[in-house]
């Protein structure tokens, strides 16, 4: 039966007495098959989403803009971006997880293409927004493997759902080491227009590779209660939720994020992921501007490093996946990152030299984007299957107002004379460490088989 939060239960969302029936079971083959498929859409919806902020000095100086420009191209992509990431969830709670995928995937070819064919600031903007149908691949991918993972019967996934999740998203990492390594190999070659068109084709292999995924046992069972009470066979649909012990009432997936012990969780994470992505937007979405304005790194260096840096990161995905399983997600997310922004903060003032500088990047991002793997899994365990998707959609779109906020306080302080290891230490180190804090004020989350 489906996995479900300990949070619901004994809530008005859950029917008292045991199931007396049980989901259908996804086999070895199709799990892992969903696992590796997953991992491939998410490396390249990071990859088309990192390009940019990679590329950035290249496009800035092909367009003439100065760096309060481009920090205010990136602002306002984020603000068209976050919009974009809202609606996503909702959709996947009333379309269902594998059209979701096949959608996610597909807005990552198209925001790819689109870009590479930029006349101006205006139309990037633009396009670049509907990068946030790529940006949510995180949320749509944590939603259908928790519940993929939930049915399987795969006992070695089963056991260790967290760390092979961690490997899922990991394909942060390998999708911004994939753009940095790119960018060195082809920019030369097909400059940066070319570089976002060879982006298109992965994507939209993936995208035909979805259409064999299965649909989730536990959305079919909400889409068949849905149907019976559009035809008015309540009865009915009473009937079935008490076979499978779940509810059949009606509900609102946005309002159902707000209710009872849900609601803490929502407040909380939706505030980490804002502070946590002033972090994310400076170190890693920026990151080679970090290194070249801040630390006097060249562009041609800086993607070397970026490159090393990412690759440790990735290490990074794997312990916190790990750790999560085995001391709970929670902690493990707060202390991450509360160990960063302080490794960050001795990057921009004490670390000179390629040495020093490169070691501290790299345990700060190892901490920074590794508590993602715990992160992403412990959202989805946070809410049942009737609003899962939309209450992970919903706190993974505040990564964008966190960026705005993170380009504007960026773009205020370098028009007003500020250099960029300055900023990078009051915005970037600080709201890294700040979020780290805030995730203890979030709820433990235990999982049960139902």
């Amino acid at each position: 039966m489906t996995t479900v939060p300990s949070q619901h239960r004994g809530t008005p969302t859950d029917t008292p007495g045991p199931p007396a029936a049980r989901l259908p079971r996804i086999g070895v083959r199709a799990t892992r098959k969903a696992t590796v498929i997953a991992f491939c859409a998410w490396v390249f919806a990071v990859y088309d989403y990192i390009l940019f902020g990679t590329l950035l000095p290249e496009i800035s100086g092909r367009f003439g803009w100065s760096d309060e420009q481009a920090a205010l191209v990136s602002t306002l992509i984020s603000v068209g971006t976050a919009v974009v990431v809202l609606g996503v969830g909702p959709l996947v709670d009333r379309l269902g997880r594998r059209k979701g995928m096949i959608l996610t995937v597909s807005g990552t070819a198209l925001a790819s293409a689109a870009s590479a064919v930029t006349p101006g600031a205006a139309y990037l903007v633009g396009v670049r927004s509907i990068g946030g149908l790529g940006l949510s691949e995180q949320a749509v991918n944590t939603t259908y493997l928790n519940e993929i993972y939930a049915v399987t019967e795969d006992e070695a996934i089963k056991k260790r759902r967290g760390f092979v999740y961690s490997m899922v998203q990991s394909g942060w990492p390998v999708g911004t080491l994939f753009a940095a390594a790119f960018v060195a190999v082809f920019l030369p070659l097909v400059g940066w227009r070319g570089c976002f068109l060879l982006a298109t084709f992965p994507a939209l292999v993936i995208a035909l590779l979805r259409r064999g995924l299965p649909e989730t046992p536990q959305f079919e069972l909400e889409k068949r209660l849905r149907t019976l009470r559009k035809e008015g066979k309540e009865a009915e649909a009473r009937q079935l939720a008490a076979e499978y012990g779940v509810d059949e009432t009606p509900v609102t997936p946005l309002v159902e994020i707000f209710r009872g012990r849900a609601r803490r969780n929502t407040l909380v994470l939706s505030f980490a992921w804002l502070a946590n992505w002033f972090g994310i937007q400076i170190f890693s979405v920026l990151g080679t501007t970090v290194l070249t304005k801040a630390k006097g790194v060249s562009f041609e260096g800086s993607l070397l490093l970026f490159i090393v840096i990412n690759a440790v990161g990735f290490a990074g995905y794997l312990f916190h996946g790990w750790a999560g399983d085995r001391f709970g997600r929670r902690n493990v997310i707060a202390c991450g990152w509360i160990l960063s922004g302080v490794l960050f903060a001795l990057m921009l003032t004490v670390a000179h030299g390629t040495v020093a500088v490169v070691a501290l990047y790299s345990l700060g991002m190892f901490f920074l984007i590794g508590p993602y793997a715990a992160m992403l899994f412990y959202m989805g365990e946070c809410y049942d299957t009737r609003c899962r998707a939309t209450g992970t959609s919903f706190i993974n779109a505040f990564s964008q107002p966190g960026a705005v906020i993170a380009g504007a306080l960026a773009t205020t302080m370098l028009a007003s004379g500020a250099h960029w290891d300055q900023t990078a230490l009051l915005i970037g180190a600080a709201g890294t460490f700040l979020s780290g804090f805030v995730m203890f004020a979030a709820r433990r989350v235990d999982t049960v088989e139902a």
